[in-house]
């Protein structure tokens, strides 16, 4: 762990000093964190292009993500989430990428992940608040169907998204801009 100039820890599993000009990163975190809005700001903060693999997904496959896994099951879409993110990460160079939210749970996406030398960032906040997103959105959501079942995935995840790289603190009130900033005040 080490700390930003502001005194806020940030959590780091490596060093990231010495990274190559050209860093990429992808934001993970559980639904309704912000992954995509956040993206979109660090792209035109840093004039850069973004991938979003929820978005990627349902162009190629000419399908919304809800009806995949409500019409083939979990296990499928999971499968296809695999396949388009090695496919994804092949055809962009994009320095940053937005996973679904249940992305990085799997073992073989993070490995994918780590062998395209992108430095990951879980966009941590409280059950409460991705909560609130996922009920304002107009996003069908199959895994969130109620409160009680996306508290059980949220607290299962947490053991995966705690393997990110770095470890950003989303707190309600917090803009997605302002997260965006203090992603590019530590990392970039």
């Amino acid at each position: 762990m080490c700390f930003s100039a502001s005194g806020r820890a940030v959590y780091r599993c490596d060093t990231l000093f010495g990274m190559p000009e050209q860093t990429r990163i992808a934001l993970t975190g559980f639904m309704g964190v912000g992954k995509s809005s956040v993206a979109r700001h660090l792209a035109k903060i840093l004039g850069a292009e973004r991938a979003d693999l929820d978005h990627y997904i349902e162009q190629v496959t000419k399908r919304r993500i809800a009806d995949i896994i409500t019409e083939d099951g979990i296990g499928r879409y999971r499968e296809i989430e695999s396949e388009m993110l090695r496919k994804l990460l092949a055809e962009t160079s994009a320095p940053i990428v937005s996973l679904g939210g249940g992305t990085w749970i799997s073992e073989e996406n993070r490995e994918i992940i780590r062998q395209n030398g992108i430095t990951t960032v879980w966009l941590e906040s409280t059950f409460e608040h991705c909560w609130q997103n996922i009920r304002k959105s107009r996003k069908e959501r199959p895994l969130a169907k109620d409160r009680e079942t996306a508290l059980k995935l949220f607290e299962e995840r947490q053991a995966a998204y705690c393997l990110a790289d770095w470890h950003f603190i989303v707190r309600p009130g917090l803009s997605s801009f302002a997260v965006a900033n203090q992603i590019v005040e530590e990392i970039f």
